[in-house]
């Protein structure tokens, strides 16, 4: 894994190569392993590529990047994995001069051109040039596993795997976008295309960006889902399918020349990655967890362990105290390049940083649970129509009251489930769609009304609408015959997936120079799973139903029946006690008010909050994140 940079100048003014050395600096943690620079110059046309190497694949020099073919008319920086690179090489015109999957991947987009990109199998963004031709594209995976960030300004190109690596570049400007900041208070997270920066964008996942010596075009889509070409198989038959491409994918993704192993959380995913992992080899699996020594609540240790020992691994297990955790705080928000507020981001790096001391490549269970209806957003369209059958005079009458003046927080197992019914009936609407974004938000529209002002809340809630409802047309052709709740899997798979949980998977792995692999957010794991009916997922309000019993016989029954735990961090209660003199020191009325957001709004928040009359966690620990941002 790697990260790369680099700009393509319409004017045919030159790159500057010492600016290039700047960018593989900023991206240094990406890749520590080697770095290069390449410029290039054709009649009004210009281009500089900056990549920085982690090297995973043929560790060699031979595999340094920008890499070019021999006649040096084509380059590529690529910051990914193509698992498919043997099968794909042996379909290309040779001789080829490495072992590694890059110059595969140079050596497909010159043979096919960018209908290459739907060969592979692979996580990537990657930036590919013909500079006699004076053409190219950026492109970047289907499921959005790998970051990439560009603009279009004074005629140049710009792009880069980190937002803060962008903004190197001279003269790029910074304005604040408002759309894309209220976007960020409503969810915690910057959706794509957006960025905190007005024009600055994210290019969305499974789209190229194409351009000639004329300039950039519009990013086009190169990948949809495959489309069922009949009924669904009957439900054993998916059963066994579903396993055989999870392990296909799996063993697909061990390759490499360096070491390996998964993390695994005790959750389901993690346990079913990790036991396909130990199944394809002989050798025990390296894994690796990590636990709060300070609070049995947010400690899920215990069942790694179980796993670890069910499948004879070789598990190292890390107990954090919160004293770690507050000491974390300050060096990944400084790393950030926007605003982004998933507090277990934190717990992500830390495991990141202890497994990186044994490996250099680690396999994931990311993507479970949107493709397998694994959250319990998904659960709560069940509950909520349970509710709604209740008399209406003891809901409306008893039930909700006692509940909007009850106390919350989630350090205590009861008010914790208050606050969870609290957030439940905030999405009791009759549209599915509008139910999910109602639970997916960290504050309701009165609140964002009350710290942005009516107008740009309001402009929020509809630029997230029209994501979430374009979405499921984006992954798939004909999606007439969805269920609501099927649409709301594809659009959490299209948006909240790679802009959310991968991005912090991605920012978290990255700072400490490991490699990522999500073998569940294979193309043909989530081709077949997005194609299975929503009973196959969910029965009642069970989630993963055809995950588990597609492991039944492979991992311990306590595994796959326990409930799912987020991998939590209880940010509440730092911020009414260890984090509250930074929270003061920065949410202050000057810095709120240079964001356009309402200081009094904000302040009554945090009372609330410390006096526990409500948990704002979300919402106040966005707004630490932001002002720290701000400050740098």
């Amino acid at each position: 894994m790697c990260g790369i940079a680099g700009i393509i100048d319409f004017a045919g003014r030159p790159v500057d190569s010492g600016l290039l050395q700047d960018l593989c600096r900023c991206l240094s943690h990406r890749g520590p392993d080697d770095a290069g620079v390449w410029t290039a110059q054709a009649s009004g046309f210009s281009v500089g590529l900056a990549h920085t190497r982690l090297a995973v694949i043929d560790p060699t020099p031979e595999g340094h990047q920008p890499m070019t073919d021999p006649s040096g008319r084509h380059v590529i920086a690529y910051n990914g994995e193509l698992y498919n690179y043997r099968q794909l090489r042996e379909q290309l015109p040779g001789p080829f001069r490495t072992t590694c999957d890059t110059e595969v991947a140079l050596a497909a987009c010159m043979h096919w051109g960018p209908q290459a990109l739907r060969r592979f199998d692979a996580m990537w963004a990657m930036a590919y040039v013909d500079i006699e031709r004076r053409e190219g594209h950026l492109s970047r995976d289907p499921m959005g596993i790998k970051p990439l960030y560009w603009a279009f300004h004074d005629r140049r190109l710009l792009f880069a795997s980190e937002l803060s690596a962008l903004c190197r570049m001279p003269d790029l400007p910074r304005e604040i976008d408002p759309q894309a900041l209220a976007l960020y208070l409503t969810l915690g997270w910057i959706p794509h295309p957006y960025t905190i920066y007005r024009d600055v964008w994210k290019l969305p996942p499974g789209l190229r960006l194409c351009f000639d010596a004329d300039g950039v075009k519009q990013p086009e889509p190169f990948f949809q889902l495959e489309e069922p070409t009949g009924p669904p198989p009957p439900y054993p038959d998916a059963v066994r399918e579903l396993r055989r491409r999870i392990e296909t994918a799996v063993v697909a993704q061990r390759i490499a020349d360096v070491p390996l192993g998964a993390f695994l959380s005790g959750g389901l995913d993690s346990s079913i990655v990790t036991a396909c992992l130990a199944r394809a080899g002989s050798m025990p699996v390296e894994t690796f967890s990590i636990g709060y020594a300070d609070h049995p609540r947010y400690d899920e240790t215990q069942y790694a362990e179980l796993v670890a020992r069910h499948l004879g691994t070789r598990h190292h297990a890390f107990r954090l105290t919160f004293k770690d955790i507050l000491d974390t705080v300050e060096p990944v928000l400084s790393h950030l390049g926007e605003p982004f507020a998933d507090s277990s981001l934190l717990p992500t790096a830390m495991v990141s940083r202890h497994t990186r001391r044994h490996v250099t490549v680690a396999l994931s269970g990311d993507g479970g649970d949107e493709l397998f209806a694994g959250y319990w957003r998904y659960a709560g369209h069940h509950y909520l129509a349970r509710y709604r059958r209740l008399p209406r005079v003891l809901r409306k009458g008893v039930i909700e009251p006692l509940l909007k003046v009850a106390p919350q927080a989630r350090s205590n197992r009861l008010l914790d489930r208050l606050r969870q019914a609290r957030k439940l009936l905030r999405g009791d609407s009759a549209d599915a769609l509008a139910t999910h974004l109602a639970w997916a938000r960290i504050i309701d529209q009165q609140q964002a009304a009350d710290l942005l002002g009516r107008d740009l809340a309001a402009g929020a809630t509809e630029s997230l609408v029209s994501l979430y409802r374009d979405a499921p047309s984006r992954l798939r052709e004909d999606t007439a015959e969805l269920t609501p709740l099927d649409r709301v899997l594809l659009a959490d798979l299209a948006i909240g997936l790679p802009a959310d949980m991968l991005h912090k998977v991605d920012t978290a792995s990255m700072l400490h120079s490991l490699e990522v692999r999500v073998p569940l957010l294979s193309v043909d794991v989530v081709n077949f799973a997005a194609s299975l009916p929503i009973e196959y997922k969910m029965q009642g309000s069970r989630g993963k139903r055809i995950l588990r019993d597609a492991f039944a016989d492979v991992l311990p029954e306590t595994i796959l029946n326990r409930k799912k735990m987020g991998f939590e961090v209880p940010v509440g209660e730092f911020l009414r006690h260890e984090l509250a003199p930074m929270y003061k020191d920065l949410v202050t009325k000057e810095a709120l008010q240079d964001f356009g957001i309402r200081h009094e709004a904000a302040q009554r928040l945090y009372e609330q909050h410390c006096r526990r009359r409500a948990d704002h966690t979300e919402i106040l620990w966005a707004l630490l994140v932001l002002c720290h941002w701000g400050n740098r």
